[in-house]
């Protein structure tokens, strides 16, 4: 299975040019630029004519309209996951969004990524586990420590995330594949590509 990762497209999805065949398309948060109910619906009608067999996606921290959204008549194809899974050829991805709630402290992360199950085979998050592709200057640390944890203990085979814009990259790390796949650098340039993974 072939998988096409972006994240943090920031209302500036129509700007990209072709991106390359994938069986999957993960898009891993934000979206929007400021939040607003026209922007995310434009992506959401751009994400649903692309010409991928599956398109997933999750919400970011900049996407606090799809907080309680109610995603009703989107096409077979296409998956938003909030706190939730869909099985695809075989593969278990699971979905968890970070909203601006996240900021206010722990128990908005236990939420989340404490119900996280094991069984996962790719993770999709908004944000990176701590240590792990979440800084730009190898000062500020912007990854999740319960995150960290909960991926630790059930191995995803790939975890999917953005958030931190100029680091676009991958590493693996005990059994899991992570890929860090913000498009946009810090002063929201699309300067990224998206990044193409295999599943096996």
């Amino acid at each position: 299975m072939t998988i096409l990762h972006l994240s943090d497209t920031h209302g500036m999805h129509l700007k990209l040019g072709d991106m390359p065949y994938a069986d999957v398309l993960v898009h891993s948060g934000d979206f929007t630029l400021a939040g607003g109910d026209m922007e995310a619906l434009d992506f959401i009608e751009w994400f649903c004519d692309l010409p991928y067999k599956h398109k997933i996606f999750i919400a970011g921290n900049h996407d606090d309209c799809m907080m309680d959204a109610s995603l009703e008549g989107l096409p077979d194809d296409v998956h938003y996951l909030c706190d939730n899974s869909i099985a695809i050829d075989g593969v278990t991805f699971y979905g968890a969004p970070m909203f601006v709630g996240f900021f206010d402290g722990k128990l908005k992360e236990i939420e989340h990524y404490g119900q996280i199950p094991d069984g996962i085979d790719v993770l999709i998050t908004h944000r990176p586990p701590l240590g792990i592709l979440d800084s730009s200057d190898d000062k500020l640390h912007y990854g999740s420590a319960l995150l960290l944890d909960r991926v630790t203990a059930i191995k995803p085979k790939l975890h999917l995330f953005g958030h931190v814009h100029d680091v676009n990259s991958m590493m693996q790390w005990n059994s899991t594949t992570f890929s860090s796949a913000a498009i946009a650098d810090s002063k929201y340039n699309l300067v990224f590509s998206p990044r193409l993974l295999t599943y096996h």
